[in-house]
This record gives structure tokens, sequence and C-alpha cells, in this order.
């Protein structure tokens, strides 16, 4: 590590190496955290990051140090966390630095303050939302993480709560929400020049808007634990009424897709269900101020971070009740029932039938609501816990 650039920095190794090139979820948490922390004095920041995967962490946090240790094939990359990881830090990185590791999992022979995320707990709750293979794996990391760390970070209330019902915890639970960033995510003028070509048609008519022309956005992974398959029933529900309303898809297949891809071909409304696979935050910004509604109805989430980003631009949303996303959106949203395509047709409806005035109130209470949420907020929290993690070590 590098010598700290304040005379209290605290030293952190935040583990990057599972983050897909083009990430969602939590994928985009570690990214936007690690922008975060690589800008502050009092962080001392080391990636460890894939052997082939430096050039984008130096662009995310220039002033890191950067760690090539992992593998790149992915069995390869688990195995080499499991066997050699912990031990690599410990011996290159001493024993004061705080290692992270972002997404449930702790590798073995660490030596110093440990610090581990929670996103939510459905591996144990709803098991038939993720591969078999990984369901056992998952629920023994997550108890080992839970027994071994010093500090655990869950990034919701939602989450915090659930893990108090299941798990032991050693040491302190931390909530430190996502943030958005706000120089991107804001109201503002509908650009439909940086939308992909099979978009620009979409995004034109909802910006048109009058004869009933309308969009319907999804963003986020595209999976049956997503709500999409609910959604796109919904919209099939809707869509006889409602001639000229699209339904956009955006967001790459995960578990489960085939499932999601199976209720488009079988809607009565396929035609007007568009999927364009990834896009760039800038076009999803365009599409979130176009859209008449951003439906984002998953059955479960450990925080919803597309729901909250919808908020910040200033988008009508509609999500589900009981949910992470009903808690930070209290007031702003049309809230259904998750799982019952009935509830969502009906919440959507509301939604685009809404007055003006009461579309625009809870416009501001999301506007208002969304500007508390930063990501330097989220890193304040961290270091915060960071800190609680070596001074727990410390004293063990």
């Amino acid at each position: 590590m590098r010598s700290g650039r304040d005379g209290d920095a605290v030293e952190v190794v935040l583990d990057v190496s599972a983050v897909p090139v083009k990430p969602a979820g939590a994928g985009r948490y570690i990214v936007e955290l690690a922008r975060a922390l690589g800008q502050r004095p009092d962080v001392d920041l080391g990636l460890v990051t894939r052997r082939e995967d430096t050039g984008r962490w130096r662009a995310v946090a220039p002033q890191a140090a950067l760690h090539a240790w992992v593998p790149n094939a992915r069995p390869v990359r688990l195995a080499y966390e499991r066997a050699v990881l912990g031990r690599r830090v410990a011996t290159r990185c001493g024993r004061g630095a705080v290692y992270h590791g972002p997404h449930y999992t702790l590798p073995a022979g660490l030596a110093g303050p440990k610090v581990v995320t929670f996103h939510d707990l459905t591996f144990f709750d709803h098991p038939e939302w993720h591969e078999a293979a990984k369901v056992n794996v998952f629920r023994a990391a997550i108890r080992r993480s839970a027994r071994i760390a010093d500090v655990v970070v869950c990034v919701s209330p939602t989450t915090a709560r659930r893990l108090a019902e299941l798990i032991d915890v050693k040491g302190e639970v931390v909530v430190a929400e996502h943030g958005v960033d706000h120089d991107r995510f804001r109201p503002g003028e509908v650009d439909t020049s940086v939308l992909p070509s099979g978009l620009r048609a979409a995004g034109a008519a909802a910006q048109a808007g009058g004869g009933g022309a309308g969009l319907i956005l999804h963003v986020g992974t595209l999976e049956p634990r997503k709500g999409i398959v609910d959604l796109v029933d919904a919209f099939g529900r809707l869509a006889a009424s409602r001639p000229l309303v699209q339904l956009v898809l955006v967001g790459l297949p995960g578990w489960g897709a085939a499932e999601v891809t199976g209720a488009v071909a079988a809607s009565p409304a396929r035609d007007r269900i568009v999927l364009p696979g990834f896009v760039s935050d800038e076009a999803v910004v365009t599409l979130m101020r176009a859209a008449d509604v951003v439906a984002y109805p998953s059955r479960e989430e450990g925080f919803g971070l597309p729901a909250l980003e919808a908020m910040a631009v200033g988008a009508t949303l509609v999500t589900t009740e009981g949910t992470a996303m009903a808690d930070f959106s209290e007031g702003a949203a049309w809230l259904a029932r998750p799982g019952d395509p009935v509830s969502l047709a009906s919440a959507i409806s509301a939604a685009l039938d809404a007055p003006a005035e009461e579309r625009a109130r809870r416009r501001g209470i999301g506007l208002e609501r969304s500007a508390a949420f930063t990501w330097q907020r989220t890193a304040d929290l961290h270091v915060a816990a960071y800190r609680q993690a070596r001074d727990a070590a410390v004293l063990s």
C-alpha cells in the first residue's frame, strides 16, 4: 500500500475482481464506491483486480494502488479467492489494512480487519431465484463471513432487518445505502441522439406524447426475480386499451432469462416490447426522462438502485410494496403487490392516468428524497465502517 495522504488515513483493500465489464446492481455499487473512495484524502485505497482488467480501474480511481492478482477465468478466480487471495493480502498489504469483500464473501487467510457487504438474503429466502449450484456455496459463504467479519455492511435497512432474523453476526452491522450520480441522473432535456438507433423512435414518440402514445420503461438485469415476467403480463393487460404505448426492457440477460424471453414471445403485445440489451448511462437517463412510467416491480431487492435513479431524474415510478424501494420512495411512487400482474397493471394505469398535478407532486417528493442519496454519503458511511473494523481488530 502507499503511505496515507493524511495523518489519519485508513488503509483499505477493496476487492473489485468480480465486477463484470458491463456492471449492474452490485457491480454498479462497487464501481461507484471505488470511485468515491479514490477521491478521499483520508483513504489509502488499494483495489484487487483481475490480471487483465486494470485499465478501467485506473480510470475509475486514478490514485488507488492496483493489485492485479486475480486470474481472469471465473472458475480459476473462485479457486484463487478460496485458497490464495487472503494470504496474499496479508503478506503484501499488512495487518493494518482493512480488507473489504463487497459481494458476500471473505477469503481464507486474512490477518487484519475485515468488512463484508451483504446485498440481500435471497439465497436463504428464495433459492429458486438462483442457480442451484450457487445456493449452498453462497449460504455457506454468507454464514462464514458473518462469523469472521469485524463489520458487516448492509445496503438497506431491509437487508439489515432480515440478516438479524436469519444469522448470528460477530461484529457490528452498518447500514450504508447506495447513492446517485446526480451529475448524470437529474431532470433535463430528452436527447434522443444518445439512444441506440433501435430506441430513437420510441424515445421520440414518448417525448411527443399525445394520442395515447407513451413509454413504459424497465432498467435492470432480465431475470424472473426482478418481476419482469409480471411486467410483461401487466403490459399485455394494458395494451389493448392503450394501442400506442410501448414497453422497453433495458438490461442484460440474467439467470432464468429464458422465462423472460418466453413471456415476451407469448405476449399479445409482443410487437410493442423492445429488448435493447445493455445501454449506456446516458441512454438510460434519456429513456427515464422520456418515459411515462419507470416500472421497477422487483419481487425483492437489497436496494433497487434503478428505482432511486428514476426518482432523481424526475420520472414517474411504479415499484413494489414491502421492499427497500417502497421504503425510500414513500410518497413518490405508485406501489403494486410483488408477484401480482393484476395489481401491477392497476398501479401502472393509475400512474398513467393520474392528473398532471398529482404526477408533479410525487415527482417533487422523489426529487427531494433522492437528493439525500449520494455516493459521497455512501463513502462516508463505509469509511466509518472501516475505522470501526480497524479499531475492533486492534482490540481483539
